[in-house]
C-alpha cells in the first residue's frame, strides 16, 4: 500500500510520527557484509529534529535498535529490522485543531481516501517516517561502497532566492556538515540562515533545493524504456515529503541550450581502454543507463505547510472556519533533508545494482 520501495533491496517502513515509533525492514541485503552502526546512527543524527535553532525543536535521541539480520556485526541475507522509538511525542497538542483541516497538509486527503486518519501530527504524511528510510539508506550506502566503490554526497544548493556554487566532483561530506544549514558554500550558507532565522521570526516558512551526487557509480545502471535510472531516481525523490519537483544533469535548464551545447563528447578515461565524456550535462544517464560519470541530481522541496499564521479553512463537516497551527515545526526542512535524499540515491542504485549484476553477471 505504498510503503515498500525497490525490488531486489526491498526496504518497507513503518511508524507514525506520533505513535510509539517508527523504522524500517530491510528484506534482499546480500549476507556477509559488515554493517557499521555507528555509520547508521551518524545519518540518522544528520536528519533527527533538534539538532539547530533551524528546525524543528522536537527532542528525540533517534536512537536505532537493531532487532534482526545481523549477526556478530554481519549480514545475514535475512530480513533487518531497524526501530527507532519515539520519546517526545506529544499528540495532546494538535487536539484542539482535530476538527480541522491544515492547509496543504494530508489531512483532508486521507481521510478522503481512507475515512480516517491519525489526526496527531501527520501521521505516515510527517517527515518523521523518513527515520525508516534514513536508517535503510545507510545500510545501502555501505552496501554501494563495498560493492562499487560508490560516494554520495548532497548538500543545500538553494533556500529561496538564496543560491551556492559548490563543485560536485570535488565536494565532501565534512564540508557539507561544517554549519547547520548543510551548504558548503560558506557566504551562501551565512545569507541562507539570516532567511531561514527570518522567516521563522515571521511565523512563516520557506523552501528550496538540495543537489546530489553519486561518484564512482559504473556505466550499466538502469533499463530502457519502463526502467530508466532517472525515472527510479525521480519515483524515489518525489515520494519525498514536501518534495515538488526533480532533475537529472542539466533539468529544465537544458531546455535553454542548443543540441551543440548540451551534447557531451566521449573523450578517453583514466585507464587504458576505459570512456568518459568532456562534460556532463547527462547528469551521467544516458537513455535511461548510467554511462559511468557522476550522477547528479537536484530536489526541489516547497515551504513546509505549517506555519504559525492564521489561516482560512473548513472543519470536517465543510464549514469555513480559521485555524492557527501549534507544535515544534521546521521553518525550512532543507537542512533535514540533505540525509534522506542521500538515502533515497542510496536506496534506488544500490537497487540497480543487484538488477544489473543478476541479470548481466558481477562484472
Amino acid at each position: 500500500m505504498g510503503s515498500i520501495h525497490g525490488r531486489l533491496f526491498r526496504v518497507s517502513t513503518f511508524g507514525e510520527s506520533h505513535g510509539g515509533g517508527v523504522g524500517a525492514v530491510v528484506d534482499g541485503c546480500p549476507p556477509g557484509l559488515t554493517i557499521d552502526l555507528e555509520a547508521v546512527q551518524a545519518d540518522l543524527d544528520r536528519r533527527r529534529p533538534g539538532q539547530s535553532a533551524l528546525v524543528s525543536q522536537r527532542r528525540e535521541g533517534d536512537r536505532v535498535e537493531v532487532l534482526s539480520g545481523l549477526f556478530e556485526g554481519r549480514t545475514l541475507g535475512t530480513p533487518i529490522a531497524l526501530l527507532v522509538r519515539n520519546q517526545d511525542a506529544r499528540p495532546e497538542s494538535y487536539a484542539p485543531t482535530r476538527h480541522l483541516f491544515r492547509p496543504s497538509h494530508g489531512d483532508f486527503t486521507y481521510e478522503a481516501k481512507y475515512g480516517l486518519r491519525a489526526w496527531q501530527g501527520g501521521g505516515r504524511a510527517s517527515a518523521r517516517e523518513t527515520v525508516g528510510r534514513v536508517a535503510a539508506g545507510a545500510i545501502a550506502r555501505q552496501v554501494l561502497a563495498v560493492l562499487a566503490g560508490i560516494e554520495i554526497v548532497g548538500w543545500v544548493e538553494r533556500v529561496g532566492d538564496v543560491v551556492a556554487s559548490v563543485d560536485g566532483d570535488a565536494v565532501t561530506r565534512d564540508a557539507v556538515d561544517v554549519n547547520p544549514v548543510r551548504c558548503p558554500d560558506a557566504r551562501a550558507a551565512i545569507d541562507m540562515e539570516a532567511l531561514i532565522r527570518e522567516v521563522r521570526a515571521d511565523g512563516d516558512s520557506i523552501g528550496g533545493v538540495v543537489r546530489c551526487v553519486a561518484r564512482g557509480v559504473p556505466a550499466g545502471l538502469g533499463a530502457p524504456v519502463f526502467g530508466k535510472l532517472e525515472a527510479e531516481l525521480a519515483r524515489a525523490m518525489m515520494s519525498l515529503p514536501a518534495a515538488k519537483g526533480f532533475e537529472n544533469g542539466s533539468g529544465f535548464g537544458g531546455t535553454r541550450m542548443r543540441g551543440s551545447q548540451h551534447n557531451d563528447p566521449f573523450i578517453p578515461g583514466e585507464t587504458p581502454g576505459s570512456v568518459r565524456t568532456r562534460t556532463n550535462h547527462s547528469g551521467g544517464v544516458q537513455a535511461g543507463i548510467s554511462n559511468g560519470m557522476p550522477v547528479e541530481i537536484a530536489v526541489a522541496f516547497k515551504p513546509v505547510a505549517t506555519i504559525f499564521k492564521e489561516q482560512e479553512t473548513v472543519d470536517v463537516d465543510g464549514r469555513p472556519a480559521l485555524i492557527r497551527p501549534r507544535g515544534r515545526h521546521d521553518p525550512c526542512v532543507l537542512p533535514r533533508a540533505v540525509p534522506m535524499v542521500e538515502a533515497m540515491m542510496a536506496l534506488v542504485l544500490v537497487d540497480q545494482l543487484l538488477l544489473w549484476r543478476g541479470q548481466c553477471g558481477p562484472s
